[in-house]
């Protein structure tokens, strides 16, 4: 933990910096006032920024209005990436010109080297290639607000060999990661939930992350605008890591972390959601049948909780010979721990969590996003021998109020 702290400090000092000479090599040639003004107000800045993410557990956000709330988070996570680009142009720059100091070195004796050295002077265009870079992740953030609504509409075709005849051409609805706190526009949100009822789906699954914290936080009027929701074979969910309350460090009492999940457990039934908690459904056409396994929240990852319980969502299951099984599991990194390795008959998995980081390359041909550097499986289908893992890249949002090269999802499975 120690090591890691000496390299995060390190990059956070070799960033800010790097940054600091790009905007000092940015305005020497301006008039003396510019260069003053312009250099106060990038200190300013840069205390602002730091002082928010140092004491981001001790501002009370519900106070702070939406829209300021929205702005400044997306300048601080702007600012924040703009210095790590520069940084990384930077050292581009560094390791080019100690490249040329070692040539120089090797070619001359090295006291001829050592006077030319002051000679071999940054590259102008990658100074001003770090400036660009920065200045287009802050505009790129704050323009990223404005598609925290932007729905996308992800349609995908599955031929699975297991399912049933009488279940080709069933067509489900997935959404996830709703983080109905993050919300400041009841008609967006609206809008999004009727997107998802026109696919005139038979199923509807949605798996987890209903809230940030509190199940408060679904007030009359979201519970009104969710319970929209309707399906033939029904509204289904499970839990994410965020609907139990583990983030929030100052309940009043162990009882109360108990009440609001059993207070969010109840908001799901009021809006005509079946709540799975660890079981299982059949689903029957005729003589053929499939089944919906629901379980808690279950990470592979030491830093999430491990409420699943695969054992018991299965019980029963087995002697009941059901040829295809859909499990809908938050985290996507539980299939690769326990799901495919002990449970093999399970054809697809619906998962969510990552939200695709809500930033990245997002596009047919490239995807990439920095929240594969810690999730194998973050956004879109994967599929191993006859298993297939699809994970959602969210409906809300969490953390940074928008949404920059990976939209919302609203997901349309059609099974053949």
């Amino acid at each position: 933990m120690a090591i890691r702290m000496i390299i995060i400090l390190s990059i956070v000092g070799l960033a800010e910096y790097y940054s600091f000479i790009v905007v000092r090599s940015a305005v020497r040639n301006m008039p003396p006032p510019w260069r003053l003004g312009i250099t106060i107000a990038y200190l300013a800045l840069t205390t602002l920024s730091w002082l928010g993410l140092i004491f981001i557990r001790t501002i009370n956000w519900a106070n702070v209005p939406h829209l300021l709330r929205n702005v400044y988070i997306a300048f601080v996570l702007g600012f924040t990436v703009g210095k790590i680009l520069i940084l990384l142009v930077m050292l581009l720059d560094d390791i080019r010109r100690l490249f040329t100091w070692a040539i120089t070195a090797i070619a001359y004796n090295s006291s001829s080297a050592t006077e030319g050295s002051n000679s071999i002077e940054r590259s102008l265009f990658l100074k001003r290639t770090a400036l660009v870079l920065g200045g287009l992740s802050l505009l790129g953030f704050t323009y990223g607000i404005k598609n925290r609504y932007s729905y996308r509409v992800r349609k995908i075709k599955l031929n699975l060999a297991s399912l049933p005849q009488a279940f080709k051409g069933l067509k489900i609805v997935q959404i996830s990661d709703i983080h109905t706190g993050s919300f400041d526009n009841h008609e967006a949100v609206a809008h999004g939930i009727q997107r998802a009822m026109d696919q005139n789906a038979d199923l509807i699954l949605f798996t987890g992350d209903l809230v940030n914290n509190h199940a408060d936080e679904v007030d009359d009027k979201y519970q009104e605008i969710f319970s929209r929701l309707k399906a033939p074979m029904g509204v289904y969910s499970t839990l994410g890591n965020h609907d139990y309350g583990d983030y929030v460090h100052d309940w009043p009492t162990k009882q109360a972390k108990i009440d609001n999940l059993n207070k969010l457990k109840g908001i799901h039934a009021s809006m005509g959601w079946r709540l799975m908690m660890n079981e299982h459904v059949v689903f029957e056409r005729g003589a053929d049948k499939i089944a919906l396994i629901g379980i808690e929240n279950w990470s592979a990852k030491d830093s999430f909780p491990k409420y699943g319980d695969m054992a018991k969502a299965y019980d029963g299951l087995k002697e009941k010979n059901i040829p295809f099984k859909i499990l809908m599991s938050h985290d996507p990194s539980h299939w690769h721990k326990q799901v495919i390795p002990n449970y093999g008959d399970v054809d697809l998995t619906l998962s969510g969590h990552t939200h695709g980081m809500q930033f990245g390359v997002d596009s047919k041909w490239f995807k990439w996003s920095p929240v594969q550097y810690m999730y194998k499986e973050w956004a879109g289908l994967y599929t191993e021998g006859r298993q297939n893992l699809y994970v959602n890249r969210g409906f809300g949002f969490l953390g940074y109020p928008g949404r920059l090269g990976v939209m919302p999802e609203i997901t349309v499975f059609e099974l053949g």
